[in-house]
């Protein structure tokens, strides 16, 4: 082993190593109604980030890294059903904390396409704020495109194909529309994402024998290694049906677009997990800060 591979063993280590610092969290505590819709505007918030991502020209590990945040974001915090604007809200300030962690030229605020919303800047620097409050400035994530260069080296040696980096990042944003990134530690995720774009339908042994090659890797991370491959194969199957974007914001008229304070109220959704405190403005949805514009039919 020379000191190169040496150092990057070290590196890739260490990385792991952090990623247990903000361990697993799921969104719980729902009914089964508003875990639907929250899903379903959770998909809204990752095509937002992803397209927005093309258009600025960012990395995808800066999306990942937003989504990772918001995902974050709700295991603490709840946001009420129907309130489009502020899952909208929340991926700004995801995505333009991302940016600011990993990007060299981050875009004024006023850049960000927001569609049917105007949000001025500072409410956004207040949700910026909130989220980096509400995740205790624990901004510096590893994110899966982190260890790819790592194993798709250690499982396809100098032999892979010149599409297997192409295809593991497939793998990797079809994930992300599937599931909560809190389920899966970034480099579970890319693990599974270059041995499932290598080798298709690899039973557990055999994932296990390919997994010897990390030896400091033991057998708790080949079961999550697995399930999350098995994930992937599903979507190549296409077992899993992602639930198209239908979120179509039905919400009355705005008249307002002042800038309104985010706070704690008073109201607190007691978990297992812990303690979720509730996302509300001052105002009601009326006075929200994201003024909805109509386009005549």
């Amino acid at each position: 082993m020379d000191d190169f591979e040496s150092d990057e063993i070290e590196y890739i280590e260490k990385m792991v190593e952090r990623e247990t610092i903000l361990g697993s969290t799921t969104y719980n505590d729902c009914s089964t109604t508003s875990f639907n819709w929250l899903k379903c505007a959770r998909l809204d918030a990752v095509e937002w980030i992803f397209n927005t991502r093309a258009i600025f020209g960012f990395q995808f590990h800066t999306a990942y890294l937003s989504v990772t945040y918001f995902d974050r974001f709700l295991s603490k915090r709840s946001i009420d059903d129907g309130k489009l604007w502020a899952i909208r809200l929340l991926s700004v300030a995801c995505l333009s904390l991302a940016a600011k962690m990993e990007e060299c030229r981050v875009p004024p605020l006023s850049e960000f396409p927001v569609e049917d919303y105007c949000f001025e800047n500072k409410v956004i620097q207040r949700m910026e704020l909130l989220v980096l409050n509400t995740l205790e400035w624990k901004m510096g994530s590893a994110t899966p495109f982190s260890y790819l260069h790592y194993f798709i080296s250690k499982f396809c040696g100098e032999s892979r194909p010149k599409e297997t980096f192409s295809r593991v990042v497939e793998l990797i944003l079809a994930l992300i529309k599937e599931s909560n990134l809190l389920d899966h530690r970034p480099s579970i995720v890319a693990a599974a994402a270059v041995l499932a774009a290598s080798y298709s339908q690899l039973t557990k042994e055999e994932l296990e024998l390919k997994m010897k090659v990390i030896s400091s890797w033991g057998s708790l991370a080949n079961e999550h290694i697995f399930s999350c491959y098995i994930i992937m194969q599903e979507i190549e199957m296409g077992k899993l049906k992602t639930p198209k974007q239908f979120l179509s914001p039905k919400t009355s008229p705005i008249h307002s677009s002042s800038s309104i304070a985010v706070v704690e109220n008073s109201c607190f959704t007691t978990s297992g997990g812990g303690t979720k405190r509730r996302l509300t403005y001052n105002d009601s949805d009326q006075n929200c800060p994201g003024k909805k514009i109509h386009h005549p039919s």
